[in-house]
């Protein structure tokens, strides 16, 4: 590292640096902290490095509207990308000029508008961003369309709330009060209250999207196809009326899916109760069933026998009409001593009843008495309660079989409450104890309360009731055990209200049938990531079940069904015209909500009087599920439909889907993980049921956004920060890449990080940012020095020879060879580490290894350096300040190029910065044709990067080598700075010796080909590239993969890891070649063993600092040779001398003498005028006086140390200063006329030399 008064003096002159260094080569803020210092003065460069200095140096990157930035505030900058996009009208424009291109079609799922976006919004916006964004640059007509999702439970609870606060009163009682037609206007009002704040913030995002052309859900349009496709799916026999046991909102009092019902769980505390259920008398039992329970009451000896059942649901057992039992498990008869019953259970129920059996044993006693389940069916029971006793004294009241029991939980035998459970229900139908004549007992209204079927607890409602119910229970001693059990229990996702089972009315959609061919088609699909369409969203299809398509709701499209009084006739309207010519309704139907049809009637073909309309409106998934049809208003606006034929719309190569299929199925859709149960499920069944294809092709599926302590996000516990105050903090763009590059996009959960979006900024944005000020400002050099503007020559990069212009050049065209086959499969989560890399790349390694051919200072790169030693004249020719210019419009042209190419292929990614750098090289752009010009497509409006095509690979700049050998000196490098690191030892102190060992003499000539660039960019004097290990004393050591092991091989493991150490020499290498080794007797692999390279201690290893990685190994010599400094002090002034001798234009026979002084520091200028003098405070006098003396102290050190060199280096200098070498005294001009000079910072040293014509 530096040693104190070194960097206590570099701080002291930083800001005066500062000024000089800009106004001589143009670098920019990040170029000169990664560029043109060592890694340890960055920070000072940050602090001295003020945008009003770099600001002073800056022009304007044209000469309109795009402000100069030396440094800059990507959120203001945003502010004025996205002004400059409305004014333009720019997403529109995007359209115009890809009009006539292939379309692209991609499906946004509609949002709720009662609430303000949050992250997962954010971030499904973006992704649905890049990818449009992606495939317009393409070549591909994209149009985006927002839509609303604007009707359901959100939209009626908002109302619900009012009238609750209004009347006292909400639901359905609300709704009887005000009326449909009141309640339906007050939930259109309040639809898209926040659509204004969801369109502001989704375009600050940078998300294009045309919000004025949106469809919403309660649009007549989208409507009425919503019926269209119900009632095709009518027609094919796929609609049907039953009763189901479905999950059931007491609060919203109305069914839900079961995808809705699996969407939150919850951990509650239940009552867990067990129940006795005494068996009748023999006389009173089943012919068949005597035998069996005459050998119950015998082995009770005149006890009391009953059968036991375990529920977590108490309010259920009013309404039980059954038991059930496995008919394989094996049940005892169990004598409880304490209340001298006998229990018929299970072994494994003992548990429930006496928690730990083996303890207990003096409560209860075994009898000698098994029996199967199946001998246990139909005999019969006493009722818990009369309620329904007489309606099931017959049929029910017994025990039923069914496998569907379990052996884990409760006591083997369960009560049965057929209208609460879907299991209970089923059964209870197969045994006959109900039917279509003789309904479940369901004693509860709407609300989930009692009814006065049950009188002993009418009104209340089923969970209250609980409580009571037991006590009942206990009153009447039919209670064994009560406890308390806490599980996982389904929630309500809209009221946040516990559900329940129910068997409700409802009407279905036929999906079970369609099982084989939703899988056949599923395969037909790409997702990403794979593994949910091959997990999660398959067994989810292969699970599914008919679809409870109605809901007993307001606010939502109406069922087009129209019924008679007995339910016997059923017309399914599929149109507005259609409804107008069965129920002769005369006018315009406008509306198509309850309060505008429900009263309008279809006379009965068969007699039955008058059909009205049933209850229920759609499920607002179907509506959804509806989209790629009902958004465009299909098939009723495409050319060819024929309202007189029913078949209309369904052909894919005739009529009105002709014109769709052209557009269908769409190409892509996005959403998060949760709509695998929603939108993804329901778009998949109605495109299975309408054209037998889902309708997409690729889903791209991400996970889900939680809060930095992993928990939900939730603004209750302000566990998050406002998205709109991060983006107007960091910038859009941060905030788009955070996302992006995260493991959310691989369909994994996300923990929100405000400072990893911090670090977008720090890491890629001011990196990229800076990149391009680099060039910038270089690009003005090069007017200055030439008299010329930069304007890129695609052409030049045929004569171009560098190898880090090849290499960055070719490196550009596998980026996008790349990206371009990971975005066709769209793997955003592996492009953008990729597109990062580049970043890293430009700025990391080209730029710092390119900066003085950059910045026309060609013969101090290592390329030129070693150049110029091959030669042997020191690069001093006629044509030498030719040669150097030629050398610099290389790599302007270049660095150019590459950045070019990079914002347009990160456009879709970082729209903003993009856009911005774009229009700021655009000027550097050759005039255009004519023929471009007049062209009206993609390319021809240069006004923004998103009206350009996506980059193309140009294989003719392809060099695998050239990659391959700069890849492996990357790699050298960044094992020499860890060796480095690990030593604390900066990049500033020379080091002598550095050896790279590799087997792979290829690997070696690589690295050799470029060992200039490494033994600069390490400061070491020596490069050794070599196979011998044993002369460094390498050894090899075989280490365990414990886990492997461990697992392989159990008790063996422990003595494979003993005999290790013994193996041979021969036995690692075998090992190394072959990949197997024997040990033990078992066959060991990659899996089992990894070897470990190591260097054999010794006496000279001890200053040996040693990395390695895979087979590669390097070996720094970290001792401090205190004559290296000197040698790299005199290699830095010899670069400086040479560059002199070709600006003058000096043959080798020239003689010269060499004059120089060492300056001071260079003075601080005290800002922009006014504005600076006001900010700063004056210095005093001894302040001023003792930083003046600080510096000559400085000063003279530096003058000592640099004369020293020149007198121990003087052979160094020998051919390029041939008259030798003096200080400057001030008489320079009587020692001979002064050629060249230049002012140069050399090792932190500010020196002023001159060449002396002798």
């Amino acid at each position: 590292m530096a040693d104190a008064t070194t960097r206590s003096n570099l701080k002291a002159t930083l800001a005066g640096w500062s000024r000089l260094i800009l106004s001589h080569s143009g670098t920019a803020l990040r170029s000169l902290s990664c560029c043109c210092l060592r890694r340890e003065t960055t920070t000072d460069w940050l602090t001295f490095l003020t945008p009003e200095t770099v600001r002073e140096h800056s022009s304007p990157a044209n000469g309109q509207s795009l402000p100069a930035m030396g440094s800059i505030s990507f959120p203001a900058e945003e502010d004025r990308v996205l002004q400059s996009w409305n004014d333009i009208n720019a997403f529109h424009r995007q359209l115009e000029l890809t009009a006539d291109l292939p379309p692209y079609v991609f499906y946004d799922g509609p949002p709720f508008a009662t609430g303000t976006p949050h992250y997962g919004h954010l971030l499904a916006s973006t992704i649905k961003d890049i990818i449009p964004r992606y495939w317009s640059m393409r070549g591909r007509h994209v149009e985006r369309r927002f839509g609303w999702d604007t009707h359901g439970v959100p939209i009626e609870q908002i109302i619900d709330k009012q009238l609750q606060e209004e009347l006292g009163v909400r639901g359905k009682a609300a709704v009887e009060k005000i009326g449909i037609a009141e309640y339906n206007r007050r939930c259109r009002e309040v639809v898209l209250t926040y659509a204004h704040e969801w369109r502001r913030v989704i375009g600050r995002v940078g998300r294009w999207i045309d919000f004025d052309r949106d469809y919403k859900t309660m649009d007549p349009s989208f409507m009425e196809t919503c019926w269209w496709v119900f009632g095709q799916l009518y027609k094919k026999g796929l609609v049907y009326h039953g009763a189901r046991v479905l999950p059931y909102s007491t609060a919203l009092n109305t069914p839900l899916s079961k995808s809705e019902a699996s969407e939150e769980y919850r951990d509650v505390q239940d009552p867990a109760v067990t129940v006795r259920f005494p068996l009748l008398g023999v006389e009173e039992q089943p012919e068949a069933t005597q035998p069996t329970v005459q050998k119950l009451l015998d082995a009770a000896s005149g006890k009391s026998v009953n059968f036991v059942a375990w529920t977590t649901t108490p309010w259920t057992l009013p309404s039980n009409v059954a038991l059930c039992a496995h008919p394989d498990y094996e049940y005892l008869a169990v004598l409880d001593k304490e209340t001298d019953n006998v229990y018929v259970m299970l072994e494994a129920g003992l548990k429930v009843l006496y928690k730990d059996p083996k303890k207990a044993k003096d409560k209860f006693q075994t009898l000698p008495l098994k029996l199967k389940g199946s001998e246990l069916a139909g005999i019969r029971y006493t009722p818990l309660f009369p309620y329904f006793e007489k309606q099931f004294k017959d049929i029910g009241f017994k025990v039923l079989l069914d496998l569907y029991v379990k052996q884990d939980e409760g006591v083997g035998i369960v009560h049965q409450s057929p209208a609460f459970g879907e299991d209970d229900y089923a059964i209870s139908w197969r045994e006959g104890v109900i039917n279509g004549d003789r309904p479940p007992p369901n004693p509860l209204n709407a609300g989930g309360e009692f009814t006065n079927e049950v009188p002993d607890f009418e009104g209340q409602h089923v969970k209250a009731a609980d409580k009571n119910i037991i006590k009942r229970l206990k009153t009447d001693g039919r209670l064994v055990r009560e406890s308390q059990l806490t599980h996982r229990y389904p929630f309500c996702p809209r009221s946040k209200t516990p559900l329940i089972q129910r068997a409700v009315p409802s009407w279905f959609i036929k999906v079970e049938q369609s099982v084989p061919d939703l899988l056949s088609n599923l395969e037909k699909t790409h997702w990403v990531p794979s593994m949910v369409k091959t997990g999660r969203f398959q067994q989810w299809l292969a699970s599914a079940r008919d679809w409870n398509v109605s809901r007993n709701r307001y606010w939502g499209t109406p069922l087009p069904l129209w019924v008679s009084e007995d339910m016997q006739e059923v017309v399914c309207v599929g149109s507005v015209a259609e409804l107008k010519k069965l129920s002769g309704h005369q006018g315009d139907i406008k509306d198509l909500h309850r309060d505008s049809i429900d009263n309008i009637t279809i006379p009965s073909q068969q007699g039955k009087g008058t059909l009205r309309r049933v209850e229920e409106v759609f499920d607002c998934w179907f509506e959804s599920g509806s989209m790629p049809y009902a958004s465009s208003h299909y098939p009723f606006d495409y050319p060819q439909y024929d309202a007189s034929d029913p078949e209309s719309g369904l052909s894919g190569t005739e009529g009105p889907g002709k014109a769709l299929f052209e557009k269908y199925p769409g190409d892509f859709i996005a959403e998060g993980l949760d709509q695998t149960r929603g939108w993804f499920y329901t778009l998949s069944v109605l495109g299975t049921h309408l054209f037998n294809t889902f309708p997409y092709k690729n889903c791209v599926v991400n996970g889900i956004v939680l809060a930095e302590d992993g928990k939900k996000m939730s603004k209750s516990l302000k566990n998050f920060p406002d998205p709109m105050l991060v983006v107007d903090r960091y910038g859009a763009d941060a905030l788009r890449l955070y996302l992006i590059d995260s493991p959310v996009v691989r369909g994994e959960p996300l923990r929100f990080s405000e400072q990893g979006v911090k670090q977008i900024v720090s890491g890629v944005l001011l990196p990229l940012w800076n990149s391009y000020n680099f060039f910038s400002q270089q690009a003005l050099l090069w007017k200055k020095t030439t008299g010329k503007d930069f304007v890129y020559d695609q052409e030049l990069e045929k004569s171009n020879t560098n190898v880090m212009d090849k290499w960055v050049l070719a490196a550009t065209q596998s980026l996008l060879q790349y990206v371009n086959a990971e975005m066709e499969a769209y793997r955003l989560y592996t492009v953008v580490p990729r597109l990062l890399k580049m970043v890293d790349d430009v700025t990391n390694w080209y730029i710092r290894f390119n900066r003085n051919r950059l910045k026309g200072q060609a013969s101090s790169t290592p390329a030129a350096t070693a150049k110029a030693t091959t030669n042997g004249t020191n690069g001093e020719t006629n044509g030498a300040a030719d040669e150097e210019a030629n050398d610099t419009l290389h790599a302007l042209n270049t660095l150019y190029e590459v950045l070019y190419t990079l914002v347009r292929a990160l456009a879709p990614f970082i729209p903003f910065l993009s856009d911005n750098i774009f229009q700021r090289l655009a000027q550097h752009m050759p005039e255009q044709s004519s023929e471009q010009k007049q062209s009206k497509g993609l390319g021809s409006d240069l006004r923004s990067v998103h009206f350009q095509y996506f980059p193309t690979v140009r294989q003719e700049l392809f060099d695998p080598v050239v990659e391959r050998r700069v890849s492996r000196m990357q790699k050298v490098i960044e094992l020499g700075r860890l060796c480095r690191d690990r030593r604390t030892i900066s990049l500033k102190t020379p080091l002598k010796t550095f050896v790279v060992l590799h087997q792979d003499q290829e690997y070696l000539d690589d690295v050799r080909t470029l060992q200039g660039y490494v033994t600069d960019e390490l400061n070491v004097r020596d490069l050794v590239l070599t196979a011998n290990e044993g002369k460094y004393g390498v050894e090899y050591n075989i280490q365990p993969d414990i886990p492997s092991l461990g697992k392989k091989y159990k008790k063996d493991a422990m003595k494979i890891r003993k005999a290790l150490p013994n193996l041979s020499k021969s036995q690692i290498q075998d090992f190394l070649s072959s990949g197997k080794a024997t040990v033990e007797g078992h066959e060991l692999n990659e899996e089992d063993l990894r070897v470990v390279k190591e260097i054999k201690s010794s006496k000279e290893s001890e200053n040996w600092e040693v990395t390695t990685e895979g087979e590669l190994m390097v070996i720094l010599d970290f001792f401090a040779y205190p004559e290296l400094a000197q040698e790299g002090l005199a290699r830095e002034v010899l670069n400086r001398v040479q560059r002199l001798r070709k600006r003058a234009g000096l043959v080798p026979t020239d003689d010269v003498k060499l004059v120089y002084s060492v300056l001071g520091p260079a003075p601080v200028a005290n800002g922009d005028g006014a504005a600076a003098q006001e900010n700063a405070a004056p210095t005093a006098d001894g302040q001023k006086k003792e930083k003046e003396a600080v510096a000559e102290v400085s000063r003279l050190e530096q003058e000592r140390l640099v004369e020293d060199m020149f007198v121990k280096q003087a052979g160094t200098f020998g051919k390029a200063a041939s008259h030798g070498v003096v200080k400057d005294e001030g008489e320079v001009e009587k020692n001979g006329e002064v050629v060249a000079e230049e002012e140069a910072e050399v090792k932190d040293v500010r020196l002023l030399l001159k060449l002396l014509r002798v």
